[in-house]
């Protein structure tokens, strides 16, 4: 992990607004004065009780959400979301060669040979064999559907991942696989990751640094020890009590 930095946020709060189909009626706001950085390299843990403005966040990052003030600031480009649940987040009416192939296809800079040279490569980069390139989500395991998700987050070769509780609908040992690949992967293609998850023993397995976010607010933040070992604020003491 170096200081070299893969994401910025700088005193963001944002949040939705009611109003109809032009939004022009009072700002509620979700997140308050949320700063803190991704450093090239690094898996950042956000942690959090549901309802506290984890996927808002996620989404103000990727621009699906515009921040009321303060700054979101990309090193990196075309920056991907990796979702809790793959099987809402593919298109059940086509095959995984084609999801995986459509991004290649939209971008324009690749002829199909190459397009699906490199399906076939992320395929393999995820441990899929190329059988899966023909079936439909509804044809897969959960694990392969997940695996399926990284790949089409990754096809187009960014170097920032959000992964949104990438493994809670997941068994045990398929979550295993799971965080292994996502070591694998940041490793082998230089990934930095932003990874949200309410479940604290997956984000002490997998994370370097951690994120505590309480009503919209970093409450906390510190390396994985610090923050497990040594946590300052009752509400992280509170979280790590109900995780064990």
């Amino acid at each position: 992990m170096s200081d070299e930095l893969a994401l910025s946020l700088r005193h963001v709060s944002s949040g939705y607004r009611d109003g109809g189909i032009f939004r022009r009626g009072p700002l509620h706001e979700v997140l308050h004065d949320v700063t803190f950085d991704v450093r090239h390299g690094e898996i950042l843990g956000l942690v959090g009780e549901s309802g506290t403005g984890k996927s808002t966040l996620a989404r103000t990052i990727l621009g699906m959400v515009q921040p009321g003030q303060g700054e979101v600031i990309h090193y990196t480009k075309r920056p991907q979301m990796i979702f809790q649940d793959p099987y809402s987040s593919l298109n059940p009416a086509y095959t995984v060669g084609w999801t995986l192939e459509e991004p290649l296809r939209i971008y324009g800079k690749y002829g199909r040979e190459e397009r699906r040279q490199r399906v076939r490569d992320m395929l393999k980069r995820v441990e899929l064999p190329d059988e899966c390139l023909s079936a439909k989500p509804a044809e897969l395991s959960g694990g392969q559907r997940q695996r399926v998700s990284i790949a089409a987050a990754l096809i187009r070769r960014p170097k920032f991942l959000i992964a949104d509780e990438p493994v809670s609908a997941l068994d045990v040992t398929i979550q295993t696989q799971i965080l292994d690949l996502l070591q694998t992967l940041r490793r082998e293609l230089d990934l930095s990751y932003l990874f949200i998850s309410h479940d604290l023993n997956v984000v002490y397995q997998l994370c370097d640094r951690v994120l505590v976010m309480k009503s919209g607010r970093i409450v906390e933040q510190g390396t994985v020890d610090e923050i497990f070992d040594h946590p300052k604020e009752d509400y992280t003491k509170q979280l790590l009590a109900a995780a064990e």
